[in-house]
């Protein structure tokens, strides 16, 4: 009994003898650390004054720059982004506008006349483009597991690629690269600001691995064992933890919907300097389409617009199409078409495209669908003019800037019953109808066999209602609330 109590205080007194030296290299490695990156912040200030030369009027351009590796990618995310740059183009002259692009197969020009021939925006002054050589860094197919992780990773290294390029006075996530917030606020020395399209992580996710539900990015054997699901939900806590703090860094968040807004700020807590700002939606083209009453046609389309991307559940869409046909479920024989517009990014989407195809040669409706990839702006209005119903599937769709384009052009929309769509958009319009939501390829099929049995003066009321409903989604909205949010990175 001795014995064991001599050796439990030789042990203790060892612990404390080891204890003060511990404390004191701890200190002397922080301070190294601290020491280290105030050197690496002064050699990126310098590297920022080299970089920009003064003009011809002696003063040095205010650089704003934005982080887009997929800048020519095509999608709603892209729209915002050149929105954005022409927006701040028109107000702030003496800005000069960057962005960091990915995209090293486009030229400059390529990529100003493919935002022209998408979009319908044309850029007031140039644009300087910082080509990234290590974009792979944050692409899904590099991390078969822990995918949210390793591009988060990656993405704090391509930053710093960027940051090496080229110094900002004004840095602006607009893809949802949180993780490179700190980089450029506490390194970069510059003023921060984000547009969220989609929180990285939400509670919804944690939600759908909590109660073990299949999706696309939960798979079916972790929903299938209990310890690895446990385990997951682990890993998700703690990178919503890692992921709040990054975000917190932010000086100016923007948020596109009001789903958005709740995950936001449940996860970084910055309701301060938080704000709604609708995207852009070029709205008052599509309202230039005349919304005439249907005349008797031999054909329907069914018109879905969106990227070819796993989230968007375009395989929803055939089924529900499918059992449409199959089931015999319309009251009378009419000849129907659903038309998949959207961009591919990567081989990936386009890997994804040619699936879509073989389940299309699978369900027997080969000969009724239809892929229109990467086409141009007036070919879109095209099929969005002469569409009946605008479709769309994703869960928890951040916003849906594919959706407020189908109401605009006079499409019937159905929408999934989750995320913007059933806050934002399809919603009652001084108490009249806007659109249809649907959950599974059940609900979808009946409720696009519903629209069709409808008489078309009934269509043409709901048209109407839609097109007066997505005013608050045009262009000069989003400059307006843009402008006002990002308004303290300038001061």
């Amino acid at each position: 009994m001795v014995a064991g109590g001599l050796c439990l205080g030789g042990l203790l007194r060892l612990l404390c003898s080891l204890l003060i030296p511990a404390l004191f290299l701890s200190g002397v490695l922080c301070a190294c650390l601290a020491v280290l990156l105030c050197g690496i912040r002064l050699w990126i200030q310098g590297r920022r004054k080299q970089q920009s030369p003064t003009g011809r009027d002696g003063r040095r351009p205010l650089l704003v720059a934005f982080f887009h590796p997929y800048c020519n990618a095509g999608g709603g995310g892209e729209r915002v982004l050149w929105c954005a740059i022409r927006t701040l183009q028109k107000k702030y002259k003496n800005a000069m506008c960057v962005v960091y692009t990915g995209d090293r197969d486009a030229t400059e020009e390529d990529i100003v006349e493919g935002a022209f021939r998408r979009f319908n925006i044309k850029l007031t002054h140039p644009v300087k483009f910082v080509f990234l050589e290590k974009r792979y860094l944050v692409e899904a197919s590099l991390y078969p597991r822990f995918t949210l992780l390793g591009q988060s990773l990656g993405s704090v290294f391509l930053g710093w690629e960027a940051l090496l390029k080229c110094v900002p006075d004004i840095y602006i996530d607009s893809m949802g690269y949180a993780f490179t917030l700190p980089l450029f606020k506490y390194l970069g020395g510059c003023r921060v600001g984000c547009y969220v399209h989609y929180p990285t992580i939400s509670t919804d996710m944690l939600s759908v691995v909590r109660n073990q539900d299949t999706r696309f990015n939960n798979a079916a054997f972790i929903t299938n064992n209990p310890l690895f699901s446990k385990f997951k939900l682990v890993y998700y806590y703690l990178f919503a933890f890692m992921y709040g703090l990054v975000g917190s860094c932010s000086d100016v968040v923007m948020v596109n919907s009001s789903w958005t807004l709740n995950h936001i700020l449940s996860l970084w807590r910055a309701g301060a300097c938080t704000s709604v700002v609708y995207p852009p939606c070029d709205v008052q083209t599509f309202l230039d389409i005349p919304l005439e009453e249907e005349k008797n046609s031999a054909e329907y389309s069914i018109v879905s617009v969106s990227q070819f991307r796993p989230e968007k559940d375009h395989p929803l869409q055939i089924r529900a199409f499918a059992k449409l046909l199959k089931e015999k479920r319309l009251r009378q024989q009419l000849s129907l078409k659903l038309i998949l517009i959207g961009g591919c990014r990567n081989q990936q989407d386009e890997d994804r495209v040619n699936n879509l195809k073989c389940l299309c040669e699978e369900l027997g409706v080969s000969n009724s669908v239809m892929f229109r990839i990467n086409i141009p702006f007036e070919e879109l209005k095209k099929h969005l003019a002469e569409a009946t119903i605008g479709l769309h599937t994703m869960w928890n769709e951040h916003f849906g800037i594919g959706v407020v384009e189908c109401m605009a052009a006079g499409t019937v929309i159905l929408a999934h019953n989750s995320g913007g769509p059933k806050l934002d958009i399809v919603v009652p319009y001084e108490g009249r109808i806007t659109g249809f939501l649907a959950e599974n390829e059940d609900s979808y099929a009946e409720t696009m066999a519903y629209i069709f049995s409808m008489s078309p003066e009934k269509r043409l009321e709901i048209r109407e209602s839609a097109r007066q409903s997505v005013c608050r989604f045009s262009d000069q909205h989003f400059e307006e609330t843009f402008l006002l949010s990002v308004e303290p990175l300038f001061k």
